[in-house]
C-alpha cells in the first residue's frame, strides 16, 4: 500500500510517499480502506515533534480518517466488510489501509459521504464538547470565536448557531469570514484590520458571555476584555504558535471563568450526552464540515503546508478514493 511518511522530524515538505506492507489487523482490530483523511494543526506539530506526544520516526502522520472495513479480526463480532466507519488517532491515516481497534470506531450515517465523516470528528467534537460542556452556551448567549475560519473556529461557529447564540467571528481573511458569515456568524470582525478591541466593543458593546479560543496569540487578552462580568473564557489551543499571557487582574475584576478544554476531563454522561446530539445533527443534515480544499495523497506535504500556515479555511482533506 501507499502511505505518507514523516522519515525524521521536520517541515510538512519532509513527509515522503512509499509504498509499505500492508497492515493485518489483530484480534480486535478491523483493517480499514481510507477513501479520506483530515489534516489536523497537531499533525504538523507532530511532524516537527513540537506536540506534547512525541512519535518516533519514521511514522505515518494523520489522526483522522474515513473508509471501508476490507478485514475483520477473529473476535470482532459488531462490524462487518463493507461497514462504513470513521476514526481518529495520534497517527496512521495517509496511508491507503489502516488498522484499528473496532471499539474506537464509529459507523458513519447513511447519508454522509466519506469526505464529509472525515473533515467532521476531531474539529466538531472538539467545538461542540467546548461549547456544551466547558463554555456553556445556551439560546441568546453572545459569543466571540477566536480563528473562526479554521477547523474547530467554523465549526463552532457553525454549531454555536445552532445552540441559539449570537456569534462575533474573528478571523484573519475575508474567505474566512465569508464562511463563517455562510454558517451563521452575526459580527465579522478582520483580526488584520485596526484595533481589535475596538472592533469587538463596537460588535459587544455590553461584552460577551464567552469566548472559545483555538488561536492564541495577541487575540486572547483583547477577547478576554470583552467579556462582560462572570464570562467564561475556554482556550482550546494555540494555532497561532503563541500562548498567550494573561493578566490574572482582568480575571479577578471582571469575575470571569478562565477554562482548559481536554477531552479526558469530560463527565462520562455529558461526553455521551454531547456526543449523541452531535450524531443526530449530522445524521439530520443540519450540519456539513466546510471543506476548504482536497489533495491527492501525492500532495500530502502541500495539505500539511497549508494548515501549518493558517491559510486554510474549514476543514483540508487527503483524498485516498483514487489510489485504490
Amino acid at each position: 500500500m501507499r502511505a505518507a511518511v514523516c522519515p525524521a522530524y521536520g517541515p510538512p515538505e519532509a513527509v515522503e510517499i512509499r509504498t509499505l506492507p500492508a497492515p493485518e489487523p489483530a484480534a480486535d482490530e478491523v483493517l480499514v480502506r481510507v477513501g479520506s483523511a483530515a489534516v489536523n494543526f497537531p499533525d504538523v506539530l507532530l511532524i516537527a515533534d513540537k506536540y506534547q506526544i512525541s512519535v518516533p520516526p519514521p511514522f505515518v502522520p494523520g489522526s483522522e480518517f474515513a473508509g471501508a472495513v476490507i478485514e475483520t479480526g477473529s473476535a470482532v463480532t459488531d462490524l462487518a466488510i463493507g461497514d462504513r466507519v470513521t476514526g481518529t488517532g495520534l497517527y496512521g491515516a495517509f496511508a491507503e489501509q489502516v488498522v484499528f481497534a473496532a471499539k474506537k470506531l464509529a459507523r458513519i450515517p447513511d447519508g454522509v459521504d466519506l469526505p464529509t465523516a472525515a473533515a467532521f470528528g476531531v474539529a466538531y467534537r472538539t467545538a461542540y464538547h467546548t461549547l456544551r460542556s466547558m463554555a456553556r452556551i445556551g439560546e441568546g448567549d453572545r459569543l466571540i470565536v477566536l480563528g473562526a475560519g479554521g477547523g474547530v473556529g467554523l465549526a463552532a461557529v457553525q454549531l454555536a448557531v445552532q445552540l441559539g447564540a449570537e456569534v462575533t467571528a474573528v478571523a484573519s481573511s475575508p474567505e474566512k469570514l465569508t464562511a463563517a458569515k455562510r454558517y451563521g456568524a452575526a459580527h465579522l470582525i478582520d483580526r488584520t484590520a485596526g484595533d481589535i478591541r475596538a472592533a469587538l466593543r463596537e460588535a459587544l458593546p455590553d461584552g460577551a458571555n464567552a469566548v472559545v479560543d483555538p488561536v492564541g496569540g495577541d487575540l486572547s487578552v483583547p477577547a478576554l476584555r470583552t467579556l462582560a462580568r462572570g464570562g467564561r473564557f475556554v482556550t482550546v489551543g494555540y494555532a497561532s504558535g503563541v500562548i498567550p499571557d494573561i493578566p490574572l487582574n482582568l480575571v479577578l475584576i471582571k469575575g470571569v471563568h478562565l477554562l482548559g478544554f481536554q477531552f479526558h476531563d469530560l463527565d462520562p454522561a455529558e461526553y455521551r450526552r454531547n456526543e449523541d446530539e452531535l450524531a443526530a445533527m449530522l445524521a439530520e443534515g443540519r450540519i456539513r464540515p466546510h471543506i476548504g480544499g482536497e489533495y491527492p495523497l501525492a500532495d500530502v506535504g502541500a495539505a500539511l503546508r497549508e494548515v501549518a500556515e493558517g491559510r486554510a479555511v474549514g476543514k483540508i482533506l487527503v483524498d485516498l478514493s483514487g489510489d485504490q
